[in-house]
């Protein structure tokens, strides 16, 4: 019994051990760009990311379906959520991704796609997530970059409903018509106006 006992103990330690050496938990990070498929593909790009999902967030209905988001029925926002590597990354990091991939001077519409479901937003997890948001939102806002507001959404993150299979890795399943979408919706013309280059 004593020796079952030590062998148990020992195992749980071994478990906890391994536990730690694994580094932190991935943490979560929610964003609303527009198109899901474009920001998900942004998204898989930066370092420290390890998936990207797109789905439906912010609205009143549950487990939404893509017809009802795209016609504007549920008060959800087309979003992406990021399960990221916090040892090799950070928040701020994904958030300087996030808004060199948006147009925060539209309302309620982002590039050719109109309508509060294209809107832009930051769902926030957290009070730091929150804080780092707002103080990002605030210094664009002073900037002098913009002549008009910055309409980006902040507000606490909610359920998220992933979106249906074929949205998934959109860009990489279809990519000629992906990437026909993104040139035909002027995407990457208009995030040059606004921001230069990207770095």
């Amino acid at each position: 019994m004593r020796k079952n006992r030590l062998a148990t103990l020992a195992a749980l330690l071994l478990n906890l051990s391994a536990a730690g050496a694994a580094g932190p938990e991935p943490s979560l990070a929610t964003f609303a760009g527009g198109c899901f498929w474009c920001m998900e593909a942004d998204f898989e790009k930066a370092p420290g990311v390890l998936s990207v999902v797109s789905g439906y967030t912010g609205g009143s209905v549950k487990t939404p379906d893509y017809e009802a988001v795209s016609a504007g029925r549920t008060g959800h926002a087309e979003s992406v959520e990021i399960r990221f590597d916090p040892a090799k990354t950070s928040y701020a990091e994904l958030l300087k991704v996030f808004w060199r991939n948006i147009d925060p001077t539209a309302k309620d519409r982002q590039f050719c796609d109109s309508g509060a479901q294209y809107r832009s937003a930051i769902f926030y997890h957290d009070a730091e997530q929150r804080r780092l948001a707002e103080a990002g939102k605030t210094e664009l806002e002073k900037s002098g970059r913009f002549k008009g507001p910055i309409y980006t959404e902040i507000a606490a993150a909610g359920p998220f409903y992933p979106a249906e299979d074929y949205h998934q890795d959109y860009y990489k399943k279809n990519p000629l018509r992906y990437n026909g979408y993104r040139w035909s919706c002027g995407r990457d013309r208009r995030l040059q106006e606004l921001w230069g280059q990207q770095p």
